[in-house]
């Protein structure tokens, strides 16, 4: 009866001892489950931060494509614009200048429809002087102005000439009449006036005498060139 006892004492001993160990072996797999879930729930959030952001970044990329492509429009809006303004002010460039030349062509108009009807020459003379004086008047507003050359040096830059005359106390090579008058437009002639120049005194003619008409020719051209 004893020996039944300690016999039972013993086995509870060990079950004691087994779930001892049990427990100890269980533990720690309990210890790293929870870790592990741990870690997979920081893992989660951590997903959810990044797919947040990239929601965010995503949403940022949109708005600045789509700023991107309003402002890619509105550029080929502002060049297809300068491009026309460009074209219309070469198109138009005269237009101011032919708005002033109107009243002008108004006043010949108006000298042509009365001048059947004038028995005063006088007065039809100054008629035209009036409307010639607005002309230049017109032209010198624009920058357009004659160019003077009677009494002048010839000029190759501002004159071309038409003919040689001989001229009594003319110093040579000085513009003596005009026949087409000539014009600069700011600072570029825009016509050069065709003119008739004195020739070279008897002296430099009589050096010339013994040349054919040919080199003689030749000659007046290169002194008036220089």
């Amino acid at each position: 009866m004893k020996f039944k006892r300690n016999k039972e004492k013993l086995a509870e001993e060990k079950n004691i001892d087994e779930e001892k160990i049990k427990d100890q072996e269980t533990a720690p797999q309990e210890e790293t489950v929870e870790e592990n879930l741990k870690e997979i729930h920081e893992t989660d959030e951590v997903k959810e931060n990044l797919e947040e952001k990239l929601r965010i970044t995503e949403k940022e990329l949109e708005t600045y494509k789509d700023r991107l492509l309003r402002k890619a429009a509105e550029f080929e809006n502002y060049k297809r614009r300068t491009e026309n303004d460009q074209l219309n002010l070469f198109k138009y460039a005269g237009e101011t200048f032919i708005a002033k030349l109107l009243p002008v062509i108004d006043d010949f108009e108006r000298s042509l429809f009365h001048i059947k009807d004038a028995k005063d020459v006088d007065s039809i003379k100054d008629g035209i002087k009036l409307v010639y004086d607005k002309l230049m008047k017109m032209l010198d507003d624009q920058g357009v102005k004659p160019i003077e050359s009677i009494g002048k040096p010839f000029d190759v830059h501002y004159h071309e000439a038409i003919m040689q005359k001989k001229a009594d106390n003319v110093e040579p090579h000085t513009v003596i009449e005009e026949f087409e008058k000539g014009y600069i437009y700011k600072d570029r002639v825009i016509r050069h006036t065709k003119v008739a120049v004195s020739e070279d005194n008897q002296a430099e003619q009589s050096d010339l005498s013994g040349q054919t008409d040919s080199e003689k020719l030749n000659n007046n051209e290169s002194q008036l060139n220089d």
